[in-house]
């Protein structure tokens, strides 16, 4: 890179650089585009059908998606075919044919390392990388919280590790059994597997003093950097917690050649969302009760045209997501290698996303 940067001087343009790391990130964004540019779209259709056991008006209407037919992955290219097989499935008859009931659960994703923490601050709080990791150094250097005085409130924010202090993880259980009962405490301790070639020079991105919630900074810290310590502390946390339990229902319906499935969802216990929710739609969507060999009443069918996406554009989440998933330069970094991709004017945001340049290309 400190080779090739003066000769992009001196035959480009002063100023820009070639280091290794932003080089391979840039190629990526390039590449990406240009996968976009030689897509061609597809057309194909989608139909859904609401459906009712009976028709008595105790039992509620429920929806369900074609999922095979011919028992292959449906593939309906043209308006023509969809109305064919519109057509048919009016002159079919919908059969439940089998019916799946289980329990489901959820556990907890581990406490943030270098990389996650960017990652999720870029998709839910819609901070930049540089700017996590500004506001991480200022939580980790200490903020003025009055009587208590300047308070380190996080651990070291560059890190690859998702190793937690036994001191740290036994106050965490304590606060969870004291604030919100011993059913949101795992049956033992919650420990978590740092990837293959990790470091683990320091722990996992944490609160220092877990007791200290969020409310309790709240009115000392400006808006940026709470919402920044409430995302750490609530991942933390939660990382402590029981599994989310659920009840999973899957029905498969048969209509002349087609297959379809309807599934359905009830919340047992919320065990770690209780706390790290963040928006996540954890509504209950229940089915009525069905069995084999139940004939169903045909509602509405839906058919609507859709065409093939061409891959996404990088964001910032996913690009840091990419270099760390291909071990291309270090989580420490990446703010500094997306910064510079953006201040040398290799790339432009477009909605949050990457596009290259002339220059970048």
């Amino acid at each position: 890179g400190y080779k090739i940067s003066p000769l992009l001087w001196k035959k480009v343009k002063r100023g820009l650089s070639a280091g290794r790391v932003q080089s391979v990130a840039l190629r990526l964004i390039v590449d990406r585009e240009k996968e976009r540019q030689k897509f061609v779209p597809e057309e194909y259709w989608v139909f859904k059908a609401i459906l009712e056991a009976s028709l008595d008006a105790k039992n509620k209407d429920f929806e369900a998606e074609l999922w095979k037919i011919n028992q292959k992955k449906p593939h309906i290219p043209s308006a023509q075919k969809a109305e064919e097989l519109e057509q048919t499935l009016y002159n079919s008859s919908f059969t439940v044919t089998e019916v799946i009931e289980k329990e489901r659960k959820r556990d907890p994703k581990p406490p943030f390392i270098t990389s996650t923490l960017q990652q999720e601050a870029s998709t839910r709080l819609n901070f930049s990388a540089k700017k996590t990791m500004t506001i991480a150094q200022r939580l980790y250097e200490g903020m003025d919280l009055g009587d208590m005085g300047t308070t380190a409130l996080i651990t070291y924010m560059r890190t690859d590790s998702v190793r937690i202090a036994k001191e740290a993880q036994a106050v965490a259980l304590g606060w969870i059994k004291e604030h919100l009962g011993e059913k949101y405490c795992p049956p033992k301790p919650r420990n978590f597997k740092s990837k293959k070639g990790a470091q683990d020079a320091h722990e996992a991105i944490r609160p220092v003093e877990p007791g200290l919630t969020p409310d309790m900074v709240k009115s000392y810290l400006p808006a940026d950097h709470f919402r920044l310590y409430s995302l750490i502390w609530q991942r933390f946390m939660a990382s402590q917690m029981a599994a989310a339990r659920f009840w999973d229902t899957v029905v498969t319906i048969k209509a002349g050649n087609t297959l379809w499935r309807a599934r359905g969802q009830r919340q047992i216990f919320p065990g770690f969302l209780k706390i790290y929710a963040h928006g996540e739609s954890q509504a209950d969507k229940e089915l009525p009760e069905l069995k084999e060999g139940q004939t169903l009443n045909l509602l509405k069918l839906s058919k609507e045209q859709k065409f093939t996406q061409p891959p996404p554009r990088f964001t910032e989440a996913s690009l840091v997501r990419k270099l760390e998933e291909l071990g291309i330069g270090r989580p420490s970094t990446y703010a500094a290698i997306i910064s510079t991709l953006a201040d040398r004017e290799y790339v432009t945001r477009q909605n949050k996303q990457f596009v290259p340049t002339e220059l970048g290309n």
